[in-house]
């Protein structure tokens, strides 16, 4: 038993330092060789079957009468065989189909790419790109098949999270060439998903069963939490370009824009718009729906306000004094071959975008023959169907009112506004699309959620508070007093309302955009700080609430600071297909939960770690250990949850549960790296205090590499880079 308890331990070891080599040979010579040569490899392989013996030898000879720990390991054997079944005798590959020309075989990517056969022909019938209403967006991808089999024709469908089945073989969506052929994935594995199907179920059963257990390890840290307070001790004078008032402006804002392929009020274009150029949301006193409108009616008067905020490298090429240029400074500084930066030319490309009317897509042309509507700008080309009213209307409007503008005539700007909304409207009910149209509520939300989502004052402000808490702590450690309870209190308060308006901010971005906030980079640090500031709240409600406080603020601020660095108020999109499924939002939320609980098992351990040594005290740096024990099983148990419900909606999207993404192989090389802290019985070296806040330290490195590594250094097709 003694030999066993290194053997199996070294060997688990040995395969993370080889998922790791794994991801770094996939960044050099691509997935097939990581697959061939590390991943899938035959001492991969030898090392996984002696670590999975070893470690369940050593398992039933110490903790046999542990019920819930033996049946939670062997549903990770079962997953595990279920792989090695996939493995050899699975069949993944891909197939082209063009319209109409039956096909008998296909390309197997799992060994060479060689050419197998189908007991069938496969036909591709037709196929469709559908749209979101009244936009270009795609929604879905639908791929119509037959199927002939001896004297038998079956027909079938194929679309985003959709697969067609056909006597054990599964067709998804991969790609497509507009007007020439669709590529679907092809899997072949009645066995493999089976069994590492049973493995999850069993996996979640056998974890519900661990904390029932009355002498786990996690219960024992528990009832010690419940008696233990202590356990929580833990904060320039020109003239002004023209533009409209701000009535008639907000008026404007109103209406409705087809921009970045989804239908949204205006004023969140012009938000954008006057963010791109100024780096805020206003200028020299004026609302973004008043910058866009100036830009827009009066272009003639803007062209000498220093609005354009350019970095020092661009300031230097033009000899500017200031932070800001004017239009014309950096149109003649490009006339004369000055070259800016990317984020300079951006600046006057989106001015040009709105000029040339890219930005100004208000007019809705209704297709009654097609029940279609297509947004229209004065600069568009018109159909040739368009009444002579329509087209004038379109074409001429805008330019009306510049010259309403230029007369101060806003009575009848008003009315030439009213006219404008009252014709989207129109055009969308004489096609019976008019559901199609946001509604003045949906239009009135989003509005209220770009007012409310100012991402970076709260940002700073939460990672502040979370900074002086911090160092309030330490100071209060070192000299062995308590946090004085006025502080704790305030920042419980505080927590409380700042996640109230993190929740009223995603509630309000899920109603916008119809689906849970969680699609891309931005949303899921939101969503990370959501749930940490919910972690402490509802966890500190008894007893000293120090160190989990000062934890949640730090961890909320660096999340939003994260979530503003990614985007400075993104544009709310409609989901791509592949992304729609609910099983998208419940694998990021639990993998967000764990990731929320590993960071203040993080925090814990530098401040443990920090009042040892100013104030060593052995008791509190073990008490302190105890914490991070208890937080650790909930939050491996999420993470390994999170990871399968991704296997399974993988599964469902793309007919593979496993594809050795760069994300996949590190948020499975974060699970074992986790793992080993819960084996303390069996690792002597970890029950030492210093060393166990040390290993979480460092173990932290895997979740920052697995979320913001992968994303900027490997990519992938989870990469939010």
């Amino acid at each position: 038993m003694n030999r066993l308890r290194p053997i199996a331990f070294s060997l688990m070891g040995v395969i993370i330092l080889l998922l790791i080599a794994g991801s770094v040979v996939e960044q050099l010579c691509g997935t097939t060789a990581a697959i061939r040569y590390v991943y899938a490899a035959p001492w991969t392989i030898v090392l996984w079957f002696g670590a999975t013996l070893s470690g369940m030898t050593l398992l039933l000879r110490t903790q046999w009468r542990q019920w819930g720990t033996i049946l939670l390991h062997m549903a990770f054997v079962v997953i595990l065989g279920g792989a090695l079944v996939t493995h050899l005798w699975g069949v993944q590959g891909a197939v082209e189909l063009r319209p109409g020309q039956p096909v008998r075989t296909f390309t197997d990517k799992e060994h060479d790419y060689r050419t197998l056969s189908f007991p069938f022909t496969l036909t591709l019938s037709d196929f469709d790109v559908l749209t979101y209403p009244g936009t270009d967006t795609p929604r879905d991808y639908v791929s119509r098949l037959t199927v002939h089999d001896g004297g038998q024709v079956t027909e079938g469908e194929v679309a985003m999270n959709r697969i067609f089945r056909y006597r054990g073989w599964r067709f998804c969506q991969s790609h497509y060439t507009a007007g020439e052929s669709v590529v679907l994935l092809v899997n072949r594995d009645p066995w493999g998903i089976g069994l590492t199907y049973s493995g999850y179920v069993l996996l979640l059963i056998a974890m519900v069963l661990f904390f029932l257990q009355p002498r786990s390890r996690f219960r024992t840290l528990l009832r010690s939490a419940l008696t233990a307070a202590t356990l929580l001790v833990t904060l320039s004078v020109q003239a002004a370009p023209q533009t409209l008032p701000r009535q008639q402006a907000r008026a404007m804002g109103d209406l409705a824009v087809f921009h970045n392929g989804r239908i949204q009020p205006l004023s969140c274009l012009a938000t954008d718009f006057t963010e791109k150029l100024c780096g805020r949301a206003t200028y020299a006193g004026m609302t973004p729906e008043q910058v866009y409108a100036g830009w827009l009616l009066a272009p003639y008067t803007w062209l000498d306000e220093p609005m354009f905020k350019l970095k020092a490298a661009d300031r230097k090429a033009l000899h500017l004094s200031g932070r800001y240029a004017t239009y014309n400074q950096l149109y003649y500084a490009r006339q004369q071959g000055v070259t800016l930066s990317p984020y300079a030319e951006e600046k006057t490309a989106l001015v040009q975008m709105l000029l040339h009317g890219e930005l100004t897509r208000i007019y809705p042309y209704a297709d009654t023959a097609q029940h279609t509507v297509q947004w229209l700008s004065p600069a568009s080309d018109l159909p040739l169907g368009m009444s002579d009213e329509q087209w004038f209307f379109i074409r001429k409007s805008l330019d009306y009112m510049g010259e309403l503008l230029h007369e101060q005539d806003y009575a009848h700007i008003d009315t030439l506004l009213r006219k404008t909304a009252r014709y989207q409207q129109v055009q969308y009910a004489r096609c019976d699309a008019a559901q199609d149209l946001p509604s003045p509520t949906r239009f009135r939300a989003e509005q209220l959620f770009r007012r409310l989502a100012y991402t970076k004052p709260m940002a700073m402000a939460t990672l502040t508070v979370g900074l002086l808490l911090f160092l309030l702590y330490i100071f209060v450690s070192a000299t062995g007093r308590p946090m004085p309870q006025w502080v704790s209190r305030t920042a419980w308060w505080l927590l409380s309302a700042e996640w109230l308006v993190l929740t009223v901010l995603l509630g309000l971005r899920w109603y916008i955009s119809g689906h849970v906030p969680l699609s891309n980079g931005h949303e899921t640090m939101q969503a990370l700080a959501w749930l940490t500031m919910l972690t402490a709240v509802a966890a500190a409600r008894r007893g000293r609430r120090d160190l989990l406080l000062t934890s949640a603020w730090l961890v909320s601020g660096l999340a939003l600071l994260v979530s503003m660095m990614t985007a400075s108020n993104p544009q709310i999109t409609s989901l791509m297909p592949v992304l729609q499924s609910p099983l998208l939002s419940l694998h990021v939320t639990v993998i967000m939960l764990s990731y929320c609980l590993l960071a203040l098992i993080a925090i814990n351990s530098i401040a443990s770690l920090v009042t040892q040594a100013i104030h060593p005290d052995t008791r509190r740096l073990t008490k302190a250990m105890d914490l991070s024990q208890l937080l650790l099983y909930p939050a491996v148990f999420c993470l390994a949850i999170g990871i399968f419900i991704g296997a399974v909606w993988a599964n469902i999207s793309w007919g593979s549960y496993w594809q050795w993404d760069p994300k996949e192989t590190w948020a499975l090389i974060t699970l074992l790296v986790y793992a080993m802290p819960l084996h303390t019985t069996s690792l002597r070296f970890l029950q030492r205090p210093v060393v166990f806040h040390l290993y979480c330290l460092l173990a932290f490195l895997a979740v920052l590499f697995t979320y913001f590594g992968v994303n900027f250094l490997l990519g992938g097709m989870h990469s939010y880079a």
